[in-house]
């Protein structure tokens, strides 16, 4: 029954939630045989999951905001477009990082295999990372100047890769994270 039903609807077994209502029976001796019976239910794509909670969010919020979603292997990439996008992004992106961390839990809920989330908000992350690898440099030449070593203010985890990815090939700085959870922040000191 699952078969014929997958065979119908074009689809693969990943692709559907399949509940058996009555497993059927083959009677006696061929007599009194009867069918199984299946219910077979096509599972939300995760990017069609995505952009159907964060529209409903944007509604909540009552602003214009245009979304736009797309899969690329493993990973569900959600572009953010129009005026009042800034209240999405959030000072430092934390905003936008928190819609990631609630879009993701509702994407992978009841799913097998994780799927990555990620959210862009006008290209702020691409903008956000050249701001940091610019901070970057520049505190690297403070610190080989001055001698000192620097502490920046807590980050995020993307952002501190980003910065301990800048300065990695630098040869007169160090880079390490120290403190815990929200408190975790980047000490460049000279090698």
């Amino acid at each position: 029954a699952i078969d014929l039903a997958l065979k119908e609807l074009d689809v693969t077994r990943d692709e559907v939630e399949v509940k058996v209502l009555d497993e059927g029976n083959r009677g006696f001796f061929g007599f009194l045989s009867k069918a199984a019976r299946v219910q077979i239910k096509l599972k939300q794509r995760p990017e069609e999951k995505a952009l159907e909670f964060l529209e409903g969010l944007i509604k909540f919020f009552g602003i214009d905001i245009g979304v736009k979603a797309f899969q690329k292997n493993d990973r569900v990439n959600i572009e953010f477009k129009g005026e009042k996008v800034g209240i999405l992004i959030g000072k430092h992106g934390s905003t936008l990082d928190a819609l990631q961390y609630l879009t993701s839990l509702v994407v992978n809920r009841n799913f097998e295999e994780y799927t990555r989330v990620v959210l862009d908000a006008e290209n702020y992350r691409k903008k956000r990372e050249r701001t940091l690898e610019r901070l970057a440099a520049n505190l690297a030449r403070k610190v080989v100047d001055t001698k000192k070593s620097v502490t920046l203010e807590p980050m995020q985890p993307n952002e501190r890769r980003i910065i301990h990815t800048a300065l990695q090939g630098d040869g007169k700085v160090n880079t390490k994270s120290i403190g815990e959870g929200l408190n975790r922040r980047i000490v460049i000191s000279l090698k």
